[in-house]
C-alpha cells in the first residue's frame, strides 16, 4: 500500500524548483553506500545461483500455418505456464531494427535535467508517466530504477505518438513515432502469443484474441544504474504483474530472475529472442490452470541496465472470467476468483496493494470485502 516518502539518503537529493525532492538514476548511481530505503531483505535479494532452463519457443512455423509446427509450440507454452509461466521466443516477427531503434531514444529521455521529467510524473492512482525509484508512493524496500510508462491503444490515432509530442515537447516527437511503432508491433505479437495460449489451453483458438484486441496496454521504459552493493537492493523486487502477459526485450546485460522450484534462477539474456510472462489476468482467465510468473531485477556495480516493457492489459470495463471448460477442468469444477475488470485490479494495486506473489489472492479477498477501507492483506508472500 502506498505510503508518504521519506527516503534516507547519505545525501540530500536534487531538489525541484517548486521544493519537492526527487531520485533519478544520475543520483542513484553516485552513491558510494545503498540508502536504507533501498535496501531489500536477504531472501528477497538473495543472488541466484543458477540459470532457468526455460524453453525458447521459436515461432516461424506458426506465423507459416504450420499445424504441427504450431501445436509443438503450443505444447512448449503450456509446460513452461503450468510450472512457472515463463518463456522466451525467436522468430518473432519484431523488426530487429525497430527494437534498436527504440533502445537508441531511451536515454533521449532518462538524460533530461529531473526538472523536465517531473513535469511528467506519474500521478497518483494512475501508472502512466516517470517514476523515480517509486519514491511518489512507497517510502521503503524501494527499487534501484527509473522508469516511464505511457499508454496504447491499436487504432487510427496515433495515441503514443502524440503523447509524447504534446506531453513532453515536440523534440520528442521522432521518439514518439519509435515507441508508437514499437508498441504496434507488441500488440500484435501479443495476439499472435493468445492464440497459443489458447491452443494449449484447449479453448477456442481465437478466444483470447478477440478478447485483447482492443487492449489498453502499457508500454514502459526502465534505466537500472549501477550500484555499488548490488547485493543489498534490487532493481525490481519479487513480484507477479496484475495484467495479462508481458512481453520484455532486455539487453544483454542480464539481470531478470525467475523464480522456480524454491529459488531464484538467472535468465540468460538471448540475442534476438523476446521475453514473455504471465500476469495475474491471465491467470484469472485460465482459472488459476496458467501461472502468474513470480520475477525480480537484479542490479550490478559495473553497467547500467535498459529494459523495454508491453504490459497487454484488457480494456478497463472488460470482465475477466474464465471459460466454462476450464472451471470444469479445475479442482472440484469450481471458480478460483470472481468477476472482475481490469479497471477493478488496477484501483487495487496502484491504491491500496504494492504488488508482490500474492496480488491476485488479495485482491481476491479485497473484491470481496464488504468492508473495502479497512481491508487487510490476509496472503502472505511466501519464504523464499
Amino acid at each position: 500500500m502506498a505510503s508518504s516518502p521519506s527516503v534516507l539518503l547519505s545525501s540530500p537529493p536534487p531538489t525541484a524548483k517548486d521544493g519537492s525532492r526527487f531520485i533519478d538514476s544520475n543520483y542513484l548511481q553516485k552513491q558510494s553506500h545503498v540508502p536504507a530505503n533501498f535496501k531489500w531483505p536477504e531472501e528477497d535479494a538473495a543472488s541466484a545461483q543458477e540459470e532457468l532452463n526455460a524453453p525458447v519457443v521459436d515461432l516461424e512455423g506458426f506465423f507459416n500455418g504450420d499445424v504441427v509446427a504450431t501445436e509443438n509450440a503450443a505444447k512448449l507454452i503450456r509446460s513452461s505456464c503450468l510450472r512457472h509461466g515463463f518463456f522466451q521466443v525467436t522468430n518473432h516477427r519484431v523488426d530487429a531494427d525497430l527494437i534498436q531503434l527504440a533502445y537508441d531514444h531511451v536515454d533521449d529521455f532518462f538524460n533530461l535535467p529531473i526538472e523536465e521529467k517531473i513535469k511528467v510524473q506519474r500521478r497518483p492512482g494512475s501508472p502512466y508517466g516517470y517514476s523515480g525509484a517509486h519514491m511518489d508512493r512507497f517510502s521503503s524496500n524501494l527499487p534501484w530504477k527509473e522508469t516511464f510508462s505511457f499508454a496504447f491503444q491499436d487504432g487510427p490515432e496515433k495515441t503514443v505518438a502524440d503523447y509524447f509530442k504534446f506531453t513532453i515537447s515536440k523534440d520528442f516527437e521522432q521518439t514518439g513515432l519509435v515507441y508508437q511503432k514499437y508498441s504496434e508491433a507488441m500488440h500484435s505479437l501479443s495476439l499472435s502469443i493468445m492464440e497459443l495460449l489458447a491452443i494449449g489451453l484447449g479453448v477456442d483458438r481465437m478466444l483470447y484474441r478477440e478478447f485483447f484486441e482492443d487492449a489498453v496496454s502499457i508500454m514502459r521504459t526502465n534505466l537500472y544504474p549501477t550500484c555499488q552493493e548490488p547485493n543489498l537492493s534490487l532493481g525490481t523486487g519479487p513480484h507477479c504483474d496484475p495484467n495479462a502477459l508481458t512481453i520484455l526485450h532486455q539487453d544483454l546485460v542480464g539481470g531478470l530472475d525467475v523464480f522456480v522450484d524454491n529459488k531464484w534462477h538467472k535468465v540468460r539474456p538471448v540475442l534476438g529472442a523476446l521475453v514473455i510472462n504471465i500476469g495475474d489476468v491471465f491467470a484469472a482467465l485460465s482459472n488459476g490452470i496458467y501461472r502468474s510468473c513470480l520475477h525480480r531485477a537484479a542490479v550490478n556495480s559495473h553497467k547500467e541496465r535498459r529494459s523495454l516493457v508491453f504490459f497487454m492489459c484488457p480494456r478497463a470495463d472488460k470482465v475477466v472470467k474464465p471459460a466454462e471448460e476450464l472451471v470444469r477442468k479445475g479442482e472440484g469444477g469450481t471458480r478460483k476468483f470472481p468477476d472482475f475488470t481490469w479497471s477493478d485490479l488496477l484501483e487495487f494495486t496502484q491504491n491500496h496493494y504494492r504488488v508482490n506473489e500474492t496480488t491476485l489472492e488479495n485482491f481476491t479477498d479485497w473484491f470481496l470485502s464488504a468492508d473495502r477501507s479497512n481491508f487487510k492483506p490476509t496472503h502472505f508472500k511466501p519464504t523464499h
